[in-house]
């Protein structure tokens, strides 16, 4: 009787979690376990149900629970999927050891440990899994989309043309994949998606897809040399966008405030002393792709792609309530770690990724809110810190669609907090080099690419690393890109991006006014 009552309660939790009745899925589930306490799919659904509402790392506990009762596949990929999306790449790949390509039949568990596999960076060994997915469904327009993104980020720029139009071809509003497609670049006059994408575009469309359709739109028109169109397009899906969040510059400036007037103090507490990473640091579009592909170039160095987990040791450690890894109650009390524990702690996290070499690098951006932070824990780390033309950076930002999702790139939909926030970047990052740290760097990137042998070798030198003339050919490096450089990056190093911003005057005047009232731009 019991063993009928709990199939019955299983079938009917799982008809509620498809039709999104997470209250009554939740409800079985729980009876469920009252009456048999191992049932792992139990524990299963209910970890699905806290993943739809946004309870990541509940949802890993529950799943954990559950492979405690049964190591099943399906289990494996969607915890690595709550790994891969709190950052935890490390967890990430020690979890995909238990689900190698070859024992997994099923398209869709395929396709989320592909997609936790691409979340994190590690794009070559997610294609065998989205391949496979396909093999076995070539009908679902998502696994071809999935598939060509990390095509693209492996450099095969072919394959993912071909996996954007199949997606396309299934799902003719697939937003995501129109950008996708126009994002390889390869348009002209001739040869381009402009009149599809324009028949796409609706003002009435959700704001996200918009967001997709405009930055391909802009993407095009500038390809064919309309710059007054992809200007146009790219101001009317940002406004729609900033009309549905709830952004103010002023939490982003009290984050600067606090990290600039916090003087820095190196730990009384004996410190990490690990020289193995080379953080590398600056304004998104500013240059730290580039700088990641010529130091990875060399035989002493792999690169860990985007790390979130200096970030995320912080938080750990920190164990404060807030929602965000990065905000105030966080950073202040980061303060009072004890910063040997902090260091050893990153270290850990990124053994799993960081390929046994000499030198690994961790290439987050945002990570110039941890500078001080770094230097206590880990002293003998290197920090680069990209510093790139205030205009191009700024533009080349207003061009970028970023994760939609992401409450760090909020500030990137309106040109006049852009503005603000690279000038407070640009006050933080030459304060904090005035205090002559010896293992921060400014690095230039109009001179690097205007330089490339003096400045590659200072870099080298900066690194504690020896010479090697395949530095300076960062176009042969060739690891996966996960970032907005893909195609990029893939070329010799040159200065064709340098100046950019002036092909989009006089839509740049404001801008030009703030930085130059905020001086960071001579008047």
């Amino acid at each position: 009787m019991t063993n009928n009552t709990i199939q019955t309660l299983h079938r009917s939790a799982q008809v509620a979690l498809n039709n999104r009745d997470y209250v009554e899925a939740h409800r079985l589930c729980v009876k469920i376990i009252e009456l048999q306490a191992d049932h792992a799919d139990a524990y299963f659904l209910l970890g699905i149900i806290n993943f739809e509402v946004g309870q990541v790392k509940k949802a890993t506990k529950l799943i954990e629970k559950a492979i405690s009762f049964k190591g099943l596949a399906e289990y494996f990929a969607h915890l690595a999927k709550c790994y891969s999306l709190m950052g935890d790449m490390s967890s990430v790949v020690k979890i995909i050891e238990h689900v190698p390509v070859s024992r997994i039949s099923k398209p869709l568990t395929l396709d989320t440990i592909g997609v936790s596999l691409s979340h994190v960076g590690d794009h070559a060994r997610a294609l065998p899994y989205f391949e496979k997915a396909l093999l076995a469904e070539k009908s679902n327009p998502g696994f071809y989309y999935n598939f060509g993104v990390s095509s693209k980020f492996a450099g095969l720029f072919q394959q993912a043309n071909e996996a954007f139009e199949s997606a396309i071809r299934l799902q003719p509003k697939y937003y995501q994949a129109h950008f996708a497609l126009s994002d390889l670049g390869g348009v002209t006059k001739e040869s381009n998606h402009i009149s599809r994408l324009e028949g796409l575009l609706d003002d009435k469309a959700h704001p996200d897809n918009l967001l997709h359709l405009g930055h391909a739109l802009a993407k095009e028109y500038e390809a064919i040399g309309d710059f007054d169109k992809s200007f146009d397009i790219l101001n009317r899906v940002k406004s729609r966008k900033v009309s549905t969040i709830q952004y103010g510059f002023s939490d982003d400036k009290a984050l600067f405030d606090f990290v600039r007037d916090t003087k820095f103090i190196p730990s009384k507490d004996s410190a990490c002393q690990s020289s193995q990473p080379i953080i590398i640091v600056g304004m998104p579009r500013s240059g730290t792709t580039l700088v990641e592909r010529i130091l990875s170039n060399h035989t002493q160095v792999h690169s860990c792609g985007e790390l979130q987990d200096f970030g995320v040791a912080v938080k750990e450690l920190a164990n404060t309530g807030s929602s965000k890894v990065l905000d105030m109650e966080t950073l202040q009390a980061a303060q009072h770690l004890n910063f040997k524990t902090l260091g050893e702690r990153y270290i850990e996290r990124t053994q799993a990724v960081s390929g046994g070499s000499e030198h690994f690098i961790d290439k987050l951006p945002f990570n110039f809110f941890y500078i001080d932070l770094i230097r206590k824990a880990l002293p003998k780390a290197k920090i680069i810190c990209m510093l790139r033309d205030p205009m191009d950076t700024c533009i080349g930002n207003y061009r970028q669609l970023f994760s939609i999702n992401s409450p760090y790139y909020h500030y990137a939909y309106s040109l006049k907090t852009i503005g603000l926030f690279y000038a407070e970047f640009y006050k933080l990052v030459y304060h904090k080099a005035a205090e002559n740290s010896a293992n921060l760097m400014l690095c230039d990137y109009q001179e690097l690419v205007e330089d490339p042998r003096n400045k590659v070798s200072e870099l080298l030198s900066f690194c504690d690393l020896q010479w090697q003339e395949q530095c300076l050919h960062a176009e042969t490096n060739t690891a996966p890109v996960s970032t907005a450089s893909k195609v990029q990056v893939r070329e010799p190093i040159n200065t064709k991006s340098v100046g950019r911003w002036k092909k989009f005057r006089p839509h740049t005047d404001a801008l030009e006014a703030l930085l130059t009232e905020k001086g960071v731009l001579d008047s």
